[in-house]
């Protein structure tokens, strides 16, 4: 289906084979390119794979910073691996293939398990040839550290980090060099009698304790394949290949974090790896909630991680920016603290897991103050939801100057002032009303029956709110002072699923809206749901992966049929399938696609006079890998109840280390 190559298996791990020579593409604020990426990654780094057989190394330990880009080569004499040769692309590493009359090449690039700071490099050499060979095999990398930090327009060389690095290559079992910057090399002469072959084992990065290589290589790929998750859905074959293949690239996403402890698992893409920037809070949340049912571990450490980004009054900053530090100039949603409550609510309903609440959270160290026991930092947080937050003349929650969309109070059409003055979100009094009693559950387990009854109450009253906003065929958007509601007259897509999840819309609305939907923002678009319908004039309709999952999750409670093709219209194969000269959506993806009316169908959006664009990096979203993995599981009716328990339904199959789901002989 793709123009770039086609799916396979590699190690006994879902891969692609890469085929394509050079396709030009339009970064729209850069230059044209002709590079196409890949990202993977441990838990400590990402390792940024090109077409062309070179790599990057990316570190977000202690800020947003590059330890080495478009680098890292091997050669054994003529023969070259960022030449034309086979390329394949694996959950955790990347290979090349070379090849001559007299030998060849294979050089793989690996992130071991853990919170390893380095790529294992494997070389392996084979005399085709009928004398003996002698040649040098030369590794090759050049360090250029660089942070980036909140840039916005053309590319420029930021300032490199205010720590130096040393960063190192290594042969195992021979010569070590390393720089903070700059080239290094290693040569090692091979000598191979006719059909001889040999491995060579190096390292680059920031170098730690002796390793076994070998060991590491086959433990490391053991350890993948016994981790990630496997799928079989009669409605979706697809997702046998898809669900590891997801679950690798977000938990590839994640470092641990020296600054603020735990792991960051932010959005990556643009916002990271070209604008320099950790953003917005709700994100890292909503990436761990699919974690919470493969790799509970790294779910509860981003959420503490996330958590610690905040203050004591239990606000939640926009964002962090390069260096880690709050960064509140931009936007001030209103929906932050939700995504915490919710994910400490399936993390809880999933594991059972209340010992991890006693445990202290620090603040951000900014705020100079002392770390709290993780309950009570959520007890914060909710308060701040409600009194500071709060809701407006109608009793919905207000909107401030953003909801979960960014843009929505300058897309309301209502004075910018006074909609974040005294608007309020319909949008997130709908959410609120799922969470909080999800929330709920979680505090009555903890023993706090006071915020748990309040919750409830809170929950209640804006569920009734949100029921009246109903206007005959779809749920209204938004408020403003004094002037009419927001979506009356136009479908906003992304407060429709809620309304259905949280009870508001009654099963007769329900079955209505979603045919409305499937009428209107669905129609004609392979890759889901569009987000406005009509689309504005002037604008492009756009399909976001955040949106699309609840949808998924509400279409499931009423039409399985829905459901089920919304989710197939997220994938990569769909994506392949509808624009396969597109490299965007192959094997990973920005935070939503351009519908077909636009100019640039299914590539991503651009704001070239602010300097700002998703297309400028378009891959590597973890919304891209996050979201078809959590909807799947919403498919199978996996969800946390208000009474903490865990719900699942059935009606395909899912396999992880923590959950195991398969339908039985009666359904």
């Amino acid at each position: 289906m793709s123009a770039f190559g086609e799916w396979t298996t590699a190690e006994g791990l879902p891969a692609f084979e890469y085929r394509a020579g050079p396709m030009p593409w339009d970064p729209i604020i850069d230059p044209p390119d002709s590079r196409h990426r890949v990202h993977v990654g441990n838990r400590r780094i990402t390792l940024v794979a090109d077409s062309d057989g070179l790599t990057g190394v990316w570190d977000e330990h202690v800020g947003c910073r590059w330890i080495a880009e478009h680098t890292g080569v091997g050669r054994f004499g003529a023969l070259s691996t960022d030449l034309a040769g086979t390329k394949l692309f694996g959950p955790t590493f990347c290979r090349v293939a070379v090849a001559d009359e007299d030998a060849e090449v294979e050089r793989t690039v690996l992130c071991p398990e853990g919170a390893v700071p380095w790529v294992l490099i494997r070389v392996d050499v084979v005399n085709r040839g009928e004398a003996v060979l002698r040649r040098s095999l030369t590794e090759e990398w050049v360090v250029r550290p660089r942070l980036v930090d909140l840039e916005f327009g053309p590319s420029r060389d930021a300032a490199p980090p205010d720590a130096a690095l040393v960063v190192a290559l290594e042969e195992f079992g021979g010569e070590r060099v390393e720089t903070t910057a700059g080239p290094l090399t290693i040569a090692v002469v091979l000598e191979l009698p006719p059909a001889g072959r040999t491995t060579v084992w190096f390292r680059f990065g920031l170098l730690d304790e002796p390793a076994d290589p070998a060991a590491l290589y086959a433990e490391s790929l053991a350890g993948v394949r016994a981790r990630l998750p496997s799928a079989t859905a009669e409605r979706a074959p697809e997702a046998a290949t898809e669900i590891p293949w997801h679950a690798a690239l977000l938990t590839g996403g994640a470092c641990l974090d020296g600054v603020l402890g735990g792991h960051t698992l932010d959005q990556g893409s643009a916002y990271s790896f070209r604008h320099g920037f950790n953003g917005a809070a709700r994100d890292p949340l909503q990436h761990a909630l699919p974690l919470v049912h493969l790799e509970p571990d790294l779910a509860l450490s981003v959420l503490r991680n996330t958590c610690a980004w905040g203050s004591p009054d239990g606000d939640l900053p926009y964002a962090l920016d390069g260096r880690k530090q709050p960064w509140t100039q931009l936007f001030r949603p209103s929906d932050q603290n939700l995504w915490a409550l919710w994910l400490a609510a399936e993390y809880a309903a999933a594991t059972g897991d209340l010992a991890a609440f006693d445990r202290p959270v620090p603040y951000h160290p900014c705020h100079g103050a002392d770390p709290v026991p993780l309950a009570e930092n959520l007890r914060r947080q909710f308060r701040f939801f409600v009194d500071e937050v709060g809701v407006g003349e109608h009793g919905h929650v207000r909107i401030l100057n953003a909801d979960w969309n960014d843009l929505a109070v300058s897309e309301s059409g209502v004075d910018r002032d006074l909609m974040i003055e005294r608007g309020e979100s319909v949008l997130n009094s709908a959410m609120a009303a799922w969470v909080l009693p999800v929330y709920a559950g979680l505090a009555e387990r903890l023993g706090d029956q006071a915020t748990a009854s309040e919750a409830r109450e809170r929950a209640a009253d804006l569920r009734e709110r949100v029921a009246n906003e109903w206007n005959g065929r779809w749920f209204r958007r938004a408020h403003a002072p004094g002037g009419s509601p927001v979506g009356d007259h136009d479908l906003w897509l992304e407060v429709q699923p809620w309304a259905i999840l949280c009870g508001a819309a009654t099963p007769e609305q329900a079955r209505a809206l979603l045919r409305t939907i499937d009428e209107t923002c669905r129609a004609g678009s392979p890759l889901g749901a569009r987000l406005r319908w009509p689309v504005p004039d002037g604008a492009s309709g756009q399909v976001w992966f955040s949106v699309n999952m609840t949808l998924i999750w509400a279409a499931s409670r009423y039409d399985q049929d829905l459901a089920w093709d919304e989710w197939r219209r997220m994938t990569l194969h769909a994506h392949s399938t509808a624009y396969p000269g597109t490299w965007t959506g192959t094997l990973s993806g920005p935070d939503c696609y351009l519908a077909p009316e636009s100019d640039r169908p299914g590539e991503t959006w651009a704001l070239p006079e602010l300097g700002v664009a998703m297309q400028a990096y378009p891959v590597a979203n973890l919304h891209s890998h996050a979201q078809p993995l959590l909807g799947y599981l919403r498919l199978l009716g996996v969800e946390p109840t208000a009474d903490g328990r865990l719900l699942c339904r059935g009606g395909a199959e899912f396999t992880s280390r923590t959950l195991v789901v398969r339908q039985t002989a009666d359904g």
